[in-house]
């Protein structure tokens, strides 16, 4: 008989981890075939079209409409993907950086 091992315990099936930039949650995409794709964005590509392609991985037409909507700069618009890459890969130091407010739902 073939072995069978039950891990189900031992994953966690959270909700997408979500961002909030003035008042307005986004959220952002961290389920494994996303995140996979993002770690292989920067292959044989310059930084901006990683960059942009990245952004169109982690977050919905939707919610990329609504961060376009605020206007923000590259440079602001920098933060957020590298802070929402953060999220997706487990980097801690996405969370309670200088200015930034984790919440809990």
């Amino acid at each position: 008989m073939a072995r069978v091992v039950d891990i189900t315990e031992r994953l966690s099936f959270d909700e997408n981890p979500r961002l909030v930039i003035r008042g307005q949650e986004i959220e952002v995409n961290a389920d494994a075939s996303t995140v996979l794709r993002m770690m292989g964005a920067f292959k044989d590509k310059g930084e901006l079209e990683s960059v942009m392609e990245m952004y169109g991985l982690l977050f919905s037409e939707e919610d990329r409409e609504t961060i376009e909507g605020m206007g923000l700069s590259f440079k602001d618009l920098q933060v957020v993907i590298e802070t929402a890459m953060g999220l997706v890969t487990g980097d801690d130091d996405a969370e309670g950086e200088p200015g930034t407010r984790t919440t809990t739902s």
